[in-house]
């Protein structure tokens, strides 16, 4: 069995990292050891960073009602207001995890990725000029030899282990359960957040009548978290938090989980990578997990292709990690810094306090709202004098008659570098680029409202590349994409259309 990637792990990160490989001529195998899609409830939310990029792939629609605003928390302490700019997607996506696999899983088959269920790696070897992957499938052993390998098998990942990829961890302080459980009084148990003296409660009723139910108790780690959960053992910790009986007929999904974290220290060995849970393991409060692993697709999809077709080199490459990796740490960092004012304690209470004063001082609360929607975002200079906008990543701008479409949003879904170029001052950076015509896509226009310069070089996944005022465009382009002489194999890999699939 041969291709130029394999994706091991077909979760919604590793299906979303196939989709756009394969979307990108890329040939492109996922191995995944589960026979179908769990429908164990997990991840349910996307946050602004992570809908947004997902919009400017064509992933979900980019023509939402623009500065829209939408309610979240800290540390479980209401009043948090995430914005987005006007003609942004919404900031909030609630969608079920699996419900995002299947779409990202239907994307990828579509664009001629083998999703291959049942196989499970057992050995992993890189080679000089590539991976060797041993598996177990339906059919017995196999050897599958590849070009790249990406590893999106979550926590307990096999790539990362079987590569040596050391990791720096915190162990478990807490103990918590989530599952779903029929409560047999709907109304013992209220909606939302409950915080008492022994631990917390978050539970919401779902469309059948069952109620989603997470726990979590500081008093220390489970002693055996190994055992499996019962239904007893969830009822019997949902009564003792609440401080009273909660009768329930049944609970199935039943997990533990932690306030364990990991960071990979690398999120690049040779040819191989690490996405999503594979590279970063954090407390999940604030719904940051899935968004992150989908950053994480999106950064590496676009980079690894045009490595497979000779467009890119080792810098990009390097680039993933020294992008993805800072912004793994924010996660894990900001999770633990909530977990702490989640414990019960005269301290944690005081500094509570403190923070829902601030919260209702400051209903946006600017710099906590764009740490968790990962707006705040800015990428490490890549040019040698980079301007003020390089590593920003460019707002939803709309475009005068005559661009080939609406908004940057619609421009992006073909997946290559946009060269924007405003109204006649735009036209002198065109001969600057002419090498790398055959890959970028380029953009004569007039002046767009908002645009603060006469020229934008933006990169597939939203951020800018290069504006005037640093480095020369040309440097700027050799830079990520090589002198130019494989910009016309690199282009023959761009997707043809951006077909977008949205969710409903």
């Amino acid at each position: 069995m041969r291709a130029q990637v394999a994706v091991v792990g077909g979760g919604p990160v590793g299906m979303l990292v196939a989709a756009e490989l394969a979307g990108y001529g890329v040939d492109t195998v996922v191995l995944e050891e589960r026979t179908e899609i769990s429908e164990r409830p997990k991840a349910t939310t996307l946050h602004a960073r992570a809908v947004q990029s997902l919009a400017r792939r064509g992933y979900l629609p980019g023509d939402a009602p623009g500065g829209t605003s939408a309610a979240f928390h800290f540390a479980g302490i209401h009043g948090l207001v995430i914005t987005v700019p006007e003609g942004e997607p919404e900031p909030i996506l609630k969608r079920p995890q699996a419900e995002l696999e299947r779409l990202f899983e239907a994307r990828a088959r579509a664009a001629g990725a083998r999703v291959l269920r049942g196989h499970r790696v057992t050995g992993i070897a890189q080679e000089p000029d590539g991976v060797r992957l041993d598996v177990e499938g339906p059919g017995g052993p196999a050897v599958c030899r590849v070009e790249y390998l990406v590893g999106a098998d979550g926590a307990r990942s096999t790539v990362r282990e079987r590569l040596g990829i050391a990791s720096d961890t915190a162990p478990a302080s807490v103990s918590a359960l989530v599952g779903l459980a029929t409560l047999e009084d709907p109304e013992a148990l209220e909606q939302g957040w409950l915080r008492t003296p022994r631990g917390w409660i978050v539970s919401r009723r779902t469309p059948g009548g069952e109620t989603h139910i997470r726990t979590l108790d500081c008093a220390g780690a489970y002693e055996g978290r190994e055992r499996p959960p019962t239904p007893r053992e969830l009822q019997g910790e949902v009564s003792r938090i609440a401080g009273r009986d909660i009768a329930m007929s049944g609970a199935r999904w039943i997990t533990r989980f932690s306030d364990f974290a990991r960071l990979a220290r690398t999120f690049r060995a040779g040819r191989a990578f690490l996405v999503g849970d594979a590279a970063h393991v954090h407390f999940p409060i604030g719904g940051q997990g899935l968004s992150s692993g989908v950053l994480d697709a999106l950064n590496l999809g676009w980079k690894l292709a045009l490595a497979v077709r000779g467009a890119a080199g080792e810098r990009l490459l390097d680039s993933y990690d020294l992008e993805r990796r800072p912004a793994a740490r924010a996660v894990v960092d900001n999770t633990r810094a909530q977990l702490a004012l989640m414990r019960p304690g005269d301290e944690a209470d005081a500094l509570r306090g403190l923070f829902a004063g601030l919260l209702a001082a400051d209903q946006y609360a600017g710099a906590l709202a764009d740490m968790i929607s990962r707006q705040g975002t800015v990428l490490p200079a890549y040019t040698e004098r980079p301007s003020p906008w390089e590593g920003r990543f460019l707002p939803n701008l709309r475009l005068p008659a005559g661009a080939g479409a609406d908004d940057l949003v619609t421009l992006l879904r073909d997946g290559r570098p946009l060269l924007l170029l405003f109204g006649e001052e735009g036209t002198r950076h065109e001969e600057e680029a002419r090498p790398w015509a055959p890959l970028l896509r380029v953009v004569r226009t007039g002046r767009a409202p908002g645009a603060a310069h006469d020229a934008l070089l933006v990169r597939p996944d939203g951020y800018v590349a290069w504006s005037p005022g640093g480095s020369a465009l040309g440097g700027a382009l050799s830079a990520y994409f090589g002198d130019g002489a494989c910009a016309p194999a690199a282009a023959a890999a761009a997707p043809g259309g951006g077909r977008g699939i949205r969710l409903s």
